[in-house]
């Protein structure tokens, strides 16, 4: 399931494996495979990676918030506590609204792994900026 609408080919989405998997204004449900294209040098998901996926989540729940024809959401803050290192398998990040202004929206996004261990906890703060195709 891929945001309709949404460019996602060629783009970092498309390089680490990210796929929707729930898409709601309320809530955002994204998958992303734990291998190499994620590891750092240990061997284990890099916390860039878990970031990435975080913003891919915030940024499509926000994206469903707007009218894209006159306006877009663009990452302004994000802050991860990586919890749990994760060597393979995939991560499911979860996001929620914590609030939705006209020019800003703040969610909160929990990484979890196929047992539901929580991996990272984050929060993103977007700000919605004019569309100036």
């Amino acid at each position: 399931m891929e945001p309709m609408g949404l460019p996602t080919e060629n783009t970092m989405i498309e390089r680490l494996g990210i796929e929707s998997l729930k898409l709601s204004p309320e809530r955002v449900v994204m998958k992303m495979p734990v291998d190499s294209r994620v590891h750092q040098p240990y061997g284990i998901l890099h916390g860039g990676a878990s970031a990435a996926l975080a913003e891919t989540a915030a940024s499509i729940g926000a994206w469903l918030h707007c009218d894209t024809e006159k306006e877009i959401p663009v990452g302004l803050e994000i802050n991860a506590n990586h919890i749990r290192s994760k060597r393979d398998g995939y991560v499911v990040a979860e996001a929620i609204p914590l609030h939705r202004g006209r020019s800003t929206m703040v969610w909160e996004i929990k990484i979890r792994d196929e047992e539901e261990k929580l991996i990272s906890a984050s929060r993103c703060t977007m700000a919605i900026v004019p569309n100036k195709k």
